[in-house]
């Protein structure tokens, strides 16, 4: 089988619904035992149920993407499971606000940053000592195309996911001669419940731009994502894999 995970260990953030539920879902199918990592506990216990009830292995953890010490405990928890962590992929994230730069607030933009980016930053921090033991491991950081594009009224949106582009491009070049790789991926709009976070202007003007003439799904992204995070992704480290339907523009 391609893309097998058989034995693995992997860690999904954000990962009691949406994309990050997909992913849960398609890592375990191919053989990963998932740790589903989610502010919401409840949300988290749900997805390990169901891939339970098919046969595969999962643990529900609780975690805090922005807070260092929430990531710490959650990241030992899930390496001390199986004693490996092999694959994380950092999903947790939050629209914010929508409006014009001029009427955000200073929380606005600091709750966006704190969770899309430094949750980033620190669940990579965390989960290199128990790769960089091993040799091996798969980063998969969860973009998104207005961090290439630039979406009106996302200002701290867009401006986080620009910058998980490129700390993932430069955990991959620190990494590359380590068995490492790290990259990321960029869904344009994907039906998920963080669309109910904007307004349907914006949810419009998104997909308007898509040569497609629709949203993306769940399991698109999750396909992109299971390649990324298996050892057979093993010369392909620093890029990042757009799904747009054609709306990329570089």
């Amino acid at each position: 089988m391609y893309f097998d995970l058989t034995g693995q260990t992997a860690v999904v953030t954000g990962a009691g619904r949406g994309i990050g539920e997909g992913v849960s879902l398609r890592l375990a199918a191919a053989g990963a035992a998932v740790a589903v990592c989610d502010l919401d506990r409840d949300a988290a216990q749900r997805v390990v149920a169901a891939i339970q009830s098919k046969g595969g292995q999962a643990l529900a953890l609780e975690m805090e993407v922005s807070d260092p010490a929430s990531v710490g405990r959650a990241i030992d928890e899930a390496t001390g499971w199986r004693n490996r962590l092999d694959i994380i992929v950092n999903n947790a994230g939050v629209a914010g606000r929508a409006a014009p730069i001029w009427e955000q607030t200073d929380e606005d933009w600091a709750r966006t940053i704190a969770i899309n980016l430094t949750g980033v930053f620190n669940c990579c921090r965390a989960a290199m000592p128990a790769m960089l033991e091993r040799n091996y491991g798969r980063v998969v950081n969860i973009a998104s195309l207005a961090g290439k594009e630039g979406n009106p009224n996302m200002t701290a949106y867009s401006a986080s996911k620009a910058g998980v582009i490129a700390l993932s491009k430069s955990l991959a070049k620190e990494t590359a001669t380590k068995n490492i790789c790290v990259n990321a991926v960029s869904p344009t709009v994907i039906r998920t419940p963080i669309l109910d976070q904007l307004t349907p202007e914006q949810v419009d003007y998104m997909t308007s731009r898509i040569p497609r003439g629709r949203t993306g799904t769940v399991e698109e992204v999750a396909a992109v994502v299971h390649f990324l995070a298996s050892p057979d992704c093993s010369f392909v480290t620093g890029q990042c894999y757009d799904v747009s339907g054609g709306r990329a523009t570089y």
